[in-house]
């Protein structure tokens, strides 16, 4: 049987040429009104044949930087400047944009956690769908802009899925050095994950993301780091004619091969961060102290880092749960 279509639906011509702004339309019946639909924003800038870009942001709510650097883009960005298609979402799981909250109001979804997603599911569901099954089959290259949000901070960095082949390996190297973000790392990712990352490796899309600071802000130097990394992708990929700004930072590869790059909270408390971010730690250097505030004549427990790296996020929150993510390890690159 042939796929079943998506119910989202755009206003606009994806393929037309010039700068179109819209709203794909994800039909919702509610109380508040029988035959209403949730206006999610998009845009296209498209100027004849050539390299077809999808660009997204809000794929987690509260993920701010990549929404606030897309806007921006959509505003400033002109026909005359590109050659071929770029499509722009930059609040992906617009719900929980709306909302700031990493998932969904109104189904409590996580759109980065519900690929390849169900065209006749809730709405993150259904948006998970119309990404895989029609968005992403149609361009050569996806940038999805992630960031701490409001429980992590990271040190700006670029990451995607491990290539399969060696060409590949390069291709995705050098995207990371031209975005230009401090670090850039590669995940195992398996190919049939729940993600965009995934989902991009089962269409055959060429696939970047990022994780730019976080901690419920939008930090000056962060959003330099995803506009000029965002034009200098573009850029590269002969997308973007007009030249962009120079980077910043030389980028450090790196990898994250396991749940060890990860330190979780032991107990339930208050967190006391031992370790700043760019710190480099060994197996067993203490990580937090979780304070038991409701007892606090007890000894803390003490979070502890289970393997050797660089610290590149930490959990922003002072209370947490037993289980809750602390700090992020990346170590450097092994081809």
């Amino acid at each position: 049987m042939p796929a079943a279509r998506s119910r989202l639906s755009p206003d606009i011509d994806l393929d037309g040429d010039g700068k179109q702004t819209g709203f794909l339309r994800l039909p919702h019946s509610v109380h508040r009104s029988a035959y209403g639909w949730i206006p999610i924003p998009i845009a296209a800038i498209g100027r004849g044949a050539g390299p077809r870009v999808l660009l997204m942001a809000g794929n987690h709510g509260d993920e701010l930087e990549g929404q606030v650097a897309l806007g921006r883009l959509i505003r400033e960005l002109q026909p005359g400047e590109v050659r071929g298609h770029v499509i722009i979402l930059p609040s992906a799981n617009f719900p929980a944009a709306m909302a700031g909250s990493r998932t969904s109001p109104i189904d409590g979804g996580n759109l980065n956690r519900s690929f390849p997603g169900d065209p006749g599911g809730g709405p993150t569901e259904q948006i998970a769908y119309y990404l895989e099954s029609e968005l992403l089959p149609r361009v050569d290259f996806v940038l999805d802009i992630h960031s701490g949000g409001s429980s992590l901070t990271y040190i700006p960095s670029t990451l995607g899925r491990r290539p399969d082949t060696p060409e590949a390996m390069e291709q995705a190297l050098a995207m990371m050095r031209i975005f230009g973000a401090p670090f850039g790392y590669l995940n195992d990712v398996p190919l049939d994950g729940p993600t965009i990352t995934a989902a991009a490796a089962r269409a055959g899309t060429r696939h970047m993301s990022t994780e730019l600071a976080g901690g419920g802000q939008v930090t000056p130097s962060a959003l330099r780091i995803a506009e000029g990394g965002v034009r200098r992708v573009l850029h590269a990929l002969g997308t973007l004619l007009s030249d962009p700004p120079s980077a910043e930072h030389q980028t450090r590869l790196m990898q994250v091969r396991g749940q060890d790059y990860y330190c979780y909270a032991p107990d339930g408390g208050l967190f006391e961060p031992l370790i700043e971010l760019g710190a480099e730690v060994d197996a067993g250097t203490p990580a937090g102290l979780i304070h038991a505030h409701d007892t606090p004549w007890r000894e803390p427990a003490t979070a502890r880092f289970s393997r050797r790296g660089t610290v590149i996020c930490r959990r922003v929150p002072g209370r947490v749960e037993r289980g809750d993510c602390l700090y992020h390890l990346a170590t450097d690159l092994e081809r």
